[in-house]
């Protein structure tokens, strides 16, 4: 018995080592379509790479922003600098709860906010988070965190990329990496934001849907909010603006508003500033440089009287 659980451990050894040696292999030498179960992306669209890397410069926050692109595309530190706020934007792309709450246990000890802004958009609560969790293994060092959230989201693709990243991460391979402020309009502004000036939306009809929460999201987003509530952070949720035919496709709209209420102080600003879908919006849900400018004015306005 001892011999054969001996044999079987060097059995699993062998495998895992194995596995690790023709995923960083398999990965580095074939082109993309041939790996359809891993996706390293490490300098991806959404300037991730430039934001994790500016906080170590970062620190004592008046506020903090989380949340999706929504977040890094519509909170402008310049604008919150101009009325004496010192800000820093831990938005990324498609972040879901999962991803806020990985970004939040590691960076919130060292960015000491005294206000998290958090950045609530509905899609966000109703997806597994593969995606967004390919952007934050990719470009961030991973450690348990990653691993849990790897863990809880259970995909092929989110685990053949943590493991992959490891052994970058291991090897050092990333440590002479520049990521270019320029991305096609985009344009990283340090604090973490990305500002788009140049594009505009065509508005078009869109299908009726309905605002879905998945338990799991829903899950870690309550950890964060209640972790807020034991340092006696304040938490202020945000619903950003959306262009009006993106927004009146929700169907029940008062139910993530009901929702998000009883957790915080929550304000939802596609009804509380009113926005033109052609003029202030790059696509059909991120503003441009025009809208982020009314927004993040209305939304200062608000704090100065809180």
């Amino acid at each position: 018995m001892k011999k054969f659980s001996l044999n079987t451990f060097k059995f699993l050894l062998f495998t895992c080592l194995f596995y690790l040696v023709m995923l960083f292999v398999w990965t580095n030498l074939t082109p993309n379509k041939f790996k359809p179960n891993v996706s390293y992306k490490i300098g991806a669209n959404g300037h991730l790479f430039s934001r994790i890397s500016e906080i170590k410069n970062q620190s004592n926050l008046d506020v903090l922003f989380l949340g999706s692109s929504h977040s890094y595309r519509g909170f402008d530190p310049r604008i919150f600098t101009k009325y004496g706020y010192k800000t820093f934007n831990l938005g990324s792309s498609s972040q879901t709860p999962l991803q806020t709450k990985v970004l939040f246990n590691r960076y919130m000890d060292s960015l000491n906010p005294k206000m998290v802004i958090y950045e609530v958009f509905p899609a966000t609560f109703n997806v597994d988070g593969v995606e967004s969790s390919l952007d934050v293994i990719s470009n961030d060092k991973n450690d348990f965190n990653s691993f849990e959230m790897a863990l809880k989201i259970n995909n092929i693709k989110t685990y053949n990329t943590f493991f992959y990243a490891l052994i970058r991460d291991l090897l050092g391979l990333n440590e002479s990496f520049n990521e270019s402020i320029y991305k096609g309009k985009d344009k990283y502004v340090s604090g973490g934001f990305v500002e788009n000036k140049v594009e505009f939306f065509k508005p078009f009809p869109f299908e009726k849907r309905k605002v879905n929460i998945k338990d799991y999201q829903l899950e870690s987003f309550l950890e964060i909010v209640n972790e807020l509530k034991k340092r006696n952070i304040p938490l202020i949720l945000v619903y950003a603006p959306i262009s009006k035919v993106h927004f009146d496709s929700y169907t029940n709209t008062d139910y993530l508003d009901s929702l998000m209420s009883t957790y915080s102080v929550y304000y939802n600003f596609n009804n509380i500033i009113s926005l033109n879908d052609s003029l202030h919006f790059s696509d059909s849900h991120h503003l441009n440089q025009s809208g982020v400018e009314l927004f993040n004015k209305k939304l200062i306005e608000i704090l100065n009287k809180e």
